[in-house]
């Protein structure tokens, strides 16, 4: 691994103790994590949803059944992601629910292409309802994720989850979980993210994050609080939700590459469409 856990750890909380967010980018592309990067961020993350997200998809898909998700990253770290970036701890997206591999050879195979930590996503937190209990029932629930994200602290990684309420947090804290993220939904906002009705209302986020980073807290009073997702989709947002709440920073994907490629390539070829040609 390019960083070990507390060089990470270190480096989050050096600009917390300067007064800086914490800023996590998802990277669905090379160009993407390059530039992040460039930007500032503190932590890229490779998820197999950014390859889809990236593609034009809604980022949904890397919960489904349209490719290996372990294996898309990998692959992503080797060829695209890890070459291009220069300084920044690289955090591997593994879904800990995968009955087929074996998750301390994958893990293995993570630390020696170079990646400093380990996230928990694909994640079935994102799923609720009969299907929800079912996976739970059938070995494939959120536990399997809590036993990667404990494996994955004792081989030294620096591991950032997602929960999506205090229970979740709890068992993560209890696993070792360096950061917690307090998911809240499906990123609003673009051509394939939520309409704003129809994710959680931006004033009822902070209360929420709160309490899952107080029930980490309850286990262990150093874990670092992130956010994400639902209504936290622009700059603006996040600095609602932090001055709210003791959450330190915000992990983003489709806010970090869709919704800014969305707006430049648009505004791009308007500008180019509008240059007059000679009489």
């Amino acid at each position: 691994m390019l960083y070990t856990r507390q060089q990470v750890i270190e480096r989050l909380r050096a600009q917390v103790t300067q007064r800086k967010p914490i800023v996590g980018a998802g990277a669905g592309t090379g160009i993407s994590a390059k530039f992040a990067e460039v930007g500032g961020a503190d932590l890229i993350i490779i998820y197999n949803s950014g390859r889809f997200r990236m593609a034009g998809h809604g980022s949904l898909a890397g919960v489904l059944a349209f490719g290996d998700a372990n294996q898309i990253v990998k692959e992503m770290g080797e060829r695209e992601v890890l070459p291009v970036v220069k300084d920044t701890p690289v955090i591997a997206g593994v879904m800990g629910t995968d009955p087929l591999r074996r998750m301390d050879y994958l893990l293995r195979e993570l630390d020696a292409l170079g990646f400093s930590g380990v996230n928990n996503f694909p994640t079935v937190g994102l799923i609720d309802g009969r299907f929800r209990m079912e996976l739970e029932r059938t070995n494939m629930g959120f536990g399997k994720e809590v036993d990667m994200i404990r494996l994955a602290h004792q081989m030294g990684f620096f591991t950032v989850v997602y929960v999506f309420n205090p229970d979740e947090s709890t068992a993560m804290a209890q696993a070792g979980a360096d950061s917690i993220i307090a998911h809240m939904g499906l990123t609003v906002g673009g051509s394939i993210g939520l309409e704003r009705g129809d994710a959680m209302q931006l004033q009822d986020a902070p209360a929420a994050v709160q309490a899952i980073g107080e029930a980490a807290w309850k286990v262990n009073h150093d874990v670092i609080l992130l956010c994400h997702g639902g209504p936290i989709a622009t700059p603006e947002d996040a600095a609602y939700v932090l001055a709210r709440c003791e959450a330190v920073g915000f992990v983003g994907a489709s806010s970090m590459e869709r919704l800014p490629v969305e707006m430049a390539i648009t505004e791009t070829m308007r500008q180019f469409k509008a240059v007059p040609l000679r009489s």
